[in-house]
């Protein structure tokens, strides 16, 4: 007789289902990483300010889990290097500040990616929009490092309607989308974030099974700002949907999250259609807090966290939420302690692989812990450690050390809009439940909910029945849970809530933080928004986070960082920005990759004019040289002629140290 289990997979396999959560069971699981850029933590609705909805967002988090304690580093490139490493950014040389748009230098060849390590186990790998880990050579560039395709962006920001990118403090600017290695001149007028969602829904559309599982990592632009000329951008018509919100700047904010809000719709809708749902696990994320002041304030909100050195601005507390039908838990707020790190492990373990082929990496597999609600196999956290700034910070279980800040202490307070003010409009349960990944999630689980329903009847009188009752069965998201879940995700604190802007006015001079001045120690548990420094009243447990700190210190890998290069200037490459120290460039490939932008054509005859005087010049001068007429010494040009050894030994030297 044919076993009620058997009988059970062999059913499931028909209808395409995963009834399973046991993942050595099943074919490898569709990877899917969603990447917000600069996304505050109370700019989804789902932490309890509905002053900017997020239904799809919100609909995607209630379903799985709610990642209450996920931290990431506080800027772009050291979270990206973090997340495709499994390494925190002190062991990779990727730990200061960002690799800015003219610097040559990004995430050591020497490290194997995320992507690389799931197209050896039989992964199709794609990325969509931003990578910010390098790209003066093209060995640095996504391509090269584990990914089939890739459409988007090398840089850390763009024009999201022009795609030009200007440099944050030099006067650079040039276009910079991409397909593969190819520059995309038709993106130019087209918003990133559509562009990005139609390219992740078209790889989606297009994926074939059979030749093995998915990974795509689908990195948004927004709601990072673009060029500093005009940093907030979206359509009219989104921007209208947030008349209530009175600044102009953050309505225009709500708007460009909105549309990241819609793409996590269209996403999962697609993996519905196309059938992929069932064996897929989808992680949505931001990269970092919103940078609420400085170069690229966004008005992002990460109230009521604290700010650079806490848990919030630009901070290193991130929204996150995990789902997959392959979790034997749902539908809750997890506070296990978890680093972008763990998502390599992570999703190495869920896939069957080992995770001991990943070497020694700093992330853990919290595949186990998510899936099964068990305790989180990490306990201890290395925000950062800076040796430029002179900055460090670590949590231990509930404790938090820190010391120095970044910035010069300008954003050390609370800062961001509390969003529930009066004139906001009530949190909309149905616009959550009704949302395209709402409505794809219930169909999903409604399917798998009738062919229970029929194997139950199949089996109501048989004594297999028994077993099959103690499976875990998928439930459709309540009100009465969303409620719940939601009120569990937000955090609270004793601040003034009374201003957009909160200062913590009432703090005694005992437990302020100066972090400059001498460590501060938070317990993050009981104390969330850091009011209450007690490095004075625990002085054993401050000393005993500052050893684990200088384990740390020890295994650091110094900051790569290299001062900008004038040649990767768009000025000098057809306006665009390139892989300006490539080998492999010809001396025809530069002479062609080197002439001037249109708009520079009405000076160019005075230019030709002006160069051939100057070669001319040279000409002569080495003529009169080689016959020893002038002395060496005396001729401003043979300084030149002369030196260029020199100038090509440093440059080499500068790519060593950017490798």
């Amino acid at each position: 007789m044919v076993s009620f289990q058997r009988i059970l997979v062999i059913s499931s396999t028909f209808l395409g289902l995963s009834l399973s959560t046991d993942v050595s069971s099943q074919s490898k699981p569709n990877i899917i990483v969603i990447l917000a850029d600069d996304l505050g933590w109370n700019d989804v609705s789902f932490h309890g300010s509905a002053q900017i909805p997020t239904p799809n967002i919100d609909a995607l988090a209630y379903n799985g889990i709610i990642l209450n304690s996920h931290y990431v580093p506080a800027l772009c490139t050291p979270s990206r290097s973090s997340l495709m490493t499994g390494k925190y950014p002190t062991h990779t040389g990727m730990q200061h500040l960002v690799i800015l748009a003219p610097e040559p230098w990004g995430l050591p060849l020497s490290e194997r990616l995320m992507p690389q390590f799931l197209k050896s186990a039989g992964y199709s790998t794609h990325a969509v929009g931003k990578w910010h880990l390098g790209f003066h050579r093209k060995e640095y560039t996504p391509t090269y490092r584990g990914f089939d395709s890739h459409f988007g962006y090398w840089n850390g920001y763009q024009d999201y309607y022009d795609h030009t990118m200007r440099a944050t403090f030099v006067p650079y600017k040039g276009y910079d989308m991409r397909r593969n290695m190819s520059i995309d001149w038709e993106a130019r007028g087209k918003y990133s974030t559509d562009l990005f969602t139609e390219e992740a829904v078209h790889i989606i559309e297009t994926h074939d099974s059979e030749k093995g599982p998915l990974f795509l990592y689908l990195a948004h632009l927004a709601p990072h700002t673009a060029n500093p000329e005009e940093p907030f951008q979206a359509p009219d018509e989104e921007i209208a949907k947030f008349a209530h919100i009175e600044d102009p700047e953050r309505r225009m904010y709500a708007a460009m999250v909105s549309k990241v809000d819609q793409s996590i719709g269209e996403v999962m809708s697609a993996l519905r259609t196309k059938g992929l749902l069932h064996n897929s696990i989808v992680l949505f994320m931001s990269d970092n807090g919103a940078p609420t002041v400085g170069i690229h304030s966004n008005r992002g909100s990460n109230y009521p966290l604290k700010g650079d050195y806490g848990e919030g601005t630009s901070g290193v507390r991130g929204v996150a939420a995990v789902w997959s039908p392959l979790l034997k838990t749902n539908q809750r707020v997890s506070n296990q302690l978890m680093h972008i790190s763990d998502w390599l492990p992570t999703f190495y373990s869920a896939a069957g692989l080992d995770v001991n082929e990943l070497g020694k990496i700093d992330g853990f597999d919290m595949w186990k812990a998510l899936s099964e609600n068990t305790a989180s196999p990490r306990s201890e956290v290395l925000h950062n450690i800076d040796p430029i700034e002179d900055y460090s910070s670590f949590r231990r279980g509930d404790w938090k050390y820190v010391m120095g800040t970044t910035q010069k202490g300008k954003t050390d307070e609370w800062y961001g809009e509390t969003g529930r003010d009066v004139n906001v409009q009530p949190y909309d349960v149905e616009a959550v439940l009704n949302s395209k990944a709402g409505i794809a999630i219930t169909g999903y689980i409604t399917k798998m909910q009738v062919h229970e329903k029929k194997l139950i009847r199949m089996y109501e009188n048989s004594s297999s029945n028994k077993e099959y009752e103690k499976r875990r069965i998928l439930k459709l998201l309540s009100e009465t849970t969303v409620t719940s879940l939601r009120h569990q995700a937000e955090v609270h604190c004793n601040l003034d809530t009374t201003s957009s802007t909160t200062n913590n006015t009432n703090m005694s001079l005992e437990t302020a933080c100066k972090p400059l001045e001498a460590p501060c120690l938070f317990n993050i548990r009981d104390d969330p928004c850091e009011t209450t420094n007690l490095a004075s009243s625990r002085p054993l447990v401050l000393h005993s986070l500052e050893e684990s700190l200088e384990r740390f210190r020890k295994t650091m890998v110094n900051p790569l960082n290299v001062p900008g290069d004038p040649m990767a200037n768009p000025l000098y490459w057809n306006g665009t920005w390139v892989n300006w120290m490539d080998d492999s460039n010809s001396i025809d490939d530069m002479k062609h990759i080197l002439s001037f932008p249109e708009e520079k054509t009405g000076s160019l005859s005075l230019l030709i004019i002006l160069i051939a005087m100057i070669a001319l010049s040279i000409i002569g001068v080495t003529i009169k040289l080689i016959l020893g007429i002038i002395p060496q010494e005396h001729i401003i040009f043979s300084k030149f002629l002369f030196s260029k050894s020199k100038v090509l030994e440093i440059s080499e030297k500068q790519k060593d140290v950017a490798q």
